[in-house]
């Protein structure tokens, strides 16, 4: 073992210069948080992915949703849509990080959605499937709808008793609920959680650099001003 471990050692991990003259191998560039991936600055306006209508109906199921009270503003006045749109124009609409070569199989409950799709596809044929069965049922879009006729439409997405044709109300209902949740609870610099509204509600803190001032101070109650990442990058 003695031996094998002294020709182990012997070898280096890596050359500076090749025996053959050729120059060296430049060093891996330093990993740096957020490089791959940044996220973009704040933009007013405009979309991204949806369309207009689409936009439209978003906002009234994020009211619906996470309705306004005297507590907070609702779902689409704190940004649930900007910040589902941004997120369908990106690596999470595209599906990145999901594997999607099949085979596909009607999973359990335990394995999550069998999809084949993208979340930007799923987003495109679901509202579109939900736009449809509107006009059939009620002849006008879901935001033309009153709020207990949109409760009950959600209600039966949630129960899987909707029928948008192939698309699956329940788990179109699911993905929606999160991202409106994300874009409710997000840090402000992805679109939503306008004036850090679900913050303040909270007393969530946000992207404070460290609370060592305050460690040794007990039984205290704190009323941080929420800090978002815009404010670290202005």
């Amino acid at each position: 073992m003695a031996a094998v471990a002294g020709t182990a050692a012997s070898v280096p991990l890596l050359r500076a210069a090749s025996t053959d003259g050729a120059p060296a191998a430049s060093p891996p560039a330093r990993w740096e948080a957020g490089a791959a991936n940044p996220a973009l600055p704040p933009r007013a306006g405009g979309l991204l992915f949806l369309t207009a209508a689409e936009a439209e109906t978003l906002g009234a199921i994020a009211d619906r949703l996470i309705p306004a009270d005297e507590l907070s503003i609702g779902g689409k006045e704190a940004g649930c849509v900007a910040f589902i749109d941004r997120q369908l124009d990106g690596t999470f609409g595209q599906g990145v990080s999901d594997y999607r070569r099949g085979p596909y199989f009607q999973g359990t409950p335990e394995q999550g959605p069998q999809n084949k799709l993208t979340p930007a596809q799923r987003y495109r044929v679901g509202l579109a499937a939900l736009a449809a069965c509107c006009q059939r049922e009620y002849g006008k879009g879901f935001a033309q709808l009153d709020a207990a006729t949109q409760d009950q439409l959600l209600t039966r997405m949630e129960a899987n008793q909707l029928a948008l044709g192939e698309v699956d109300s329940k788990p179109l209902f699911e993905l929606v609920l999160q991202n409106v949740r994300e874009g409710f609870l997000a840090d402000p610099v992805y679109g939503g959680n306008k004036d850090m509204a679900s913050w303040n509600m909270l007393g969530f803190p946000g992207a404070r650099y460290d609370f060592r001032d305050y460690m040794d101070r007990k039984g205290e109650k704190f009323n941080f001003i929420p800090v978002s990442l815009i404010d670290s990058a202005s």
